[in-house]
């Protein structure tokens, strides 16, 4: 079953961010996974949720992801997500087909 990162992101220093939106791509191909959705601008529909861009990773199955989200060469990158953003991830399973 397919799983999915679901990012909701706000970058603050786009600057030190560039390194992370250069390396990262590398590293989700490394585990099966590709872009859904890349920053892009949503459009609140419904509700008091706000985020101001969004990405979406699709993934073989929830053990890419996992293995991704813990792949020690990728802990660097991470630290530079979370210096230069305010981020919330969520991982959720895709549907069965």
């Amino acid at each position: 079953m397919k799983a999915y990162l679901v990012l909701d992101l706000a970058v603050h220093d786009f600057a030190a961010f560039k390194v992370y939106i250069e390396r990262i791509p590398a590293f989700i191909a490394r585990h099966g996974g590709r872009y859904i959705v890349q920053g892009a601008v949503p459009t609140p529909v419904e509700g008091g949720w706000t985020p101001e861009r969004i990405v979406i990773l699709e993934f073989p199955s929830r053990q890419n992801a996992t293995d991704f989200l813990g792949d020690p060469e990728i802990q660097d990158l991470f630290a530079i997500r979370h210096r230069t953003t305010t981020s919330r991830l969520v991982l959720v399973d895709g549907c069965t087909e």
